[in-house]
């Protein structure tokens, strides 16, 4: 992994950093921020004092009910939003406000206008704001990324996303906000796909058109979608599928598959069974490349596979070791004055698919994107 950080610069100084929102995926980005060089841990806010105070006290930082003053008392630098989906634009543009550079967890916002106003914001401050997309740090993923750049496959012409995982009734009640329109912003779609859609259009190119279907098909206990089917035409003219749902239990498998111009592949299988839940589950199997067909690299699948086995299982915690990746990242896009791997832009586009595919579904129309 040690091309996410190009020269491993010498850290000039440590950035004070602070967590929005204390629920389940925030122990993830708090174990990384204790184990990271590149910043100083110090405050975390949630407006359930209780919950703040217990998160507090398990990692040694300080707790406060408001993120302004957080941010103001403990001389926050960074921010890193760990609430529910449609208060991610809230938190982030308290924390761009006050000055400081926001990590915010997927999606970028339950919202286009969130995101466009998150983005504007950072733009007029000056600050960096980045989301969360760990799977892009897999090793799998990123060897996709380099042989598409390198022009293994040719032209990437056919681009697929396939989930097929699972979440039960105990999921939904863990937290009251899951499962309603209203407090998560939809169901499979803005919740477990946003990461693999975002690689599919990072190693496809802009959506331009999208055709799509959802429903609810066994979770009467839910508002919102638990499957869902889009069409998508590229502005490269490109053609690409998503096939997204939570209704297989106990969940078998999300894959990601590249079909280029000079008819090579290239493929990962990035999660086995269900998708992990942050506070409820773990990473128990490493992603892997599933689909390797360039010329003369044929060969050259079962190697990946067996360094990657063996790289995971040197892993002491699998879960957060992504999540370290991507918060060190964004600290040191912040420390070296770049933009960060995964911008606020690149956020942006997934929501703008993900929208597309509620409106499409919805009207029974295709939608075309907008491209800012």
């Amino acid at each position: 992994m040690r091309a996410l950080f190009p020269g491993d610069s010498q850290l000039s100084r440590k950035l004070r950093t602070a967590i929005l929102g204390c629920g389940k995926v925030a122990h993830l980005h708090a174990a990384a921020l204790r184990e990271l060089d590149e910043c100083e841990f110090v405050s975390v806010c949630d407006n359930d004092c209780a919950r703040a105070n217990a998160f507090a006290t398990t990692y040694g930082v300080s707790a406060f009910a408001g993120c302004a003053d957080m941010i103001a008392r403990s001389g926050v630098e960074v921010l890193i939003v760990c609430t529910p989906h449609p208060l991610h634009a809230q938190g982030a543009l308290i924390g761009i406000e006050a000055g400081a550079h926001v990590l915010v967890e997927k999606p970028l916002a339950s919202t286009v206008a969130d995101c466009d106003a998150m983005i504007s914001a950072a733009k007029r401050k000056s600050v960096k704001l980045g989301v969360v997309s760990q799977r892009r740090f897999f090793e799998p993923v990123m060897r996709m990324k380099a042989a598409i750049d390198a022009n293994k496959i040719g032209d990437p012409v056919l681009g697929t996303v396939a989930m097929f995982s699972w979440r039960d009734e105990a999921y939904y009640r863990s937290d009251p906000w899951r499962g309603k329109w209203q407090t998560e912003g939809g169901g499979v779609l803005i919740n477990q796909s946003p990461h693999h859609i975002d690689i599919l259009q990072w190693l496809m190119g802009p959506v331009e058109e999208v055709t799509a279907r959802w429903a609810n098909l066994n979770h009467p206990y839910i508002e919102v979608e638990d499957t869902a089917l889009a069409i998508l035409r590229f502005r490269n003219g490109a053609l690409g599928s998503i096939t997204v749902s939570i209704s297989q239990k106990p969940g078998l498998y999300t894959k990601i598959h590249i079909h280029g111009s000079n008819g090579a592949s290239v493929g990962a299988q990035t999660d086995s069974g269900a998708t992990f839940i942050a506070g409820m589950s773990g990473v128990v199997e490493p992603p892997l490349n599933d689909i390797w067909t360039i010329p003369g690299e044929e060969h050259r699948l079962e190697t990946y596979r067996d360094e990657d086995r063996a790289a995971f299982g040197e892993l002491s915690d699998p879960t957060a070791h992504y999540h370290l990746l991507q918060d060190r990242e964004f600290l040191r896009a912040v420390l070296e004055g770049r933009d960060p791997a995964v911008t606020g832009e690149e956020g942006r586009k997934v929501v703008a698919i993900i929208d597309a595919i509620y409106r499409s579904g919805r009207d029974g129309m295709p939608v075309r994107l907008e491209h800012t």
